[in-house]
């Protein structure tokens, strides 16, 4: 069960992430922190590129198509981040557990045993009284009306890509190893925002970004999670659809950096939901 910590590890870190690119964006614009995001991690992984040589054409394409579904991904999610508050962006997030399960069994062929059936009812229904009941104080509005519709849609199709990516590494790593996934993800994702900075003329302000610690921190984390969970996917044992669900316990770091970092309103109902969805995940990998 190797796997299970290991994408715990991915979860948590996860979380903390999301509290990191808000906190990033209030120095630098949504399209500094993600290029020099991807840059500074794409250089963390660079020494690895020893064992990374090796791949086939075929292979090639299919981790540049992973790298553009993440591109896209990130572009949505760091607009949403920018805009919502961060305990809402985590409630949201957790949608990606339908979008998952539903991928992991109709692609992966993967059986749902009689615990993750109950696990994943667990977290939906978290996440439906997270998403629906979110509190309204007297005299306050709905926290989600802080959050333009587009916004909202930024979010959902952010967790829609990130799911297919998670299919993707499931696939991928039978293929290959996490080094060479890690790095030609890493690389293909430092050119595609490149290109699009210099095609849509992006103005970047490089000695301020290189000043942002927390985009130096967001790079760390973000190597850290993702090649432990790549080392999950490598596992034959390991499964999309419990792993989603164990993902999920960064919704926690979210929810009480929401509390903590920004002073967000309504956190203890959202801890409320949150161990309602902690409890499916338990559930599901008994």
């Amino acid at each position: 069960m190797a796997w299970v910590g290991l994408v715990l590890i991915y979860g948590l870190l996860k979380g903390g992430r999301e509290i990191v690119k808000k906190k990033s964006l209030e120095k630098s614009s949504v399209m500094e922190v993600l290029f020099f995001y991807t840059l500074f991690s794409f250089l963390l992984v660079l020494p690895d590129a020893k064992n990374a040589m090796g791949l086939t054409p075929v292979q090639y394409g299919y981790v540049a198509l992973k790298s553009f579904i993440i591109f896209l991904a990130w572009i949505l999610s760091f607009k949403a981040i920018k805009k919502m508050p961060i305990s809402l962006y985590g409630i949201l997030d957790l949608s990606r557990v339908l979008f998952a399960t539903l991928l992991g069994t109709i692609v992966l062929k993967e059986t749902l045993g009689t615990n993750q059936i109950i696990g994943l009812i667990l977290v939906a229904s978290g996440l439906l009284l997270l998403k629906f009941k979110g509190g309204r104080k007297r005299g306050q509005k709905k926290e989600g009306a802080e959050a333009s519709a587009i916004v909202v849609i930024f979010a959902l199709g952010s967790c829609m890509l990130n799911a297919v990516s998670g299919l993707m590494d499931k696939i991928l790593m039978k293929q290959m190893n996490s080094s060479q996934l890690q790095f030609f993800y890493m690389l293909f994702l430092v050119l595609y925002y490149l290109i699009y900075i210099i095609c849509s003329k992006e103005k970047l302000h490089i000695a301020n970004s290189l000043k942002n610690y927390w985009i130096w921190l967001l790079a760390i984390m973000f190597v850290v999670a993702d090649r432990s969970l790549f080392l999950a996917n490598a596992m034959a044992e390991s499964k999309v659809t419990v792993m989603t669900l164990i993902k999920q316990s960064g919704c926690l770091v979210t929810i009480l950096g929401g509390k903590f970092v920004f002073h967000e309103k309504n956190i203890g109902y959202k801890l409320l939901c949150a161990g309602v969805i902690v409890a499916g995940i338990v559930v599901a990998v008994l």
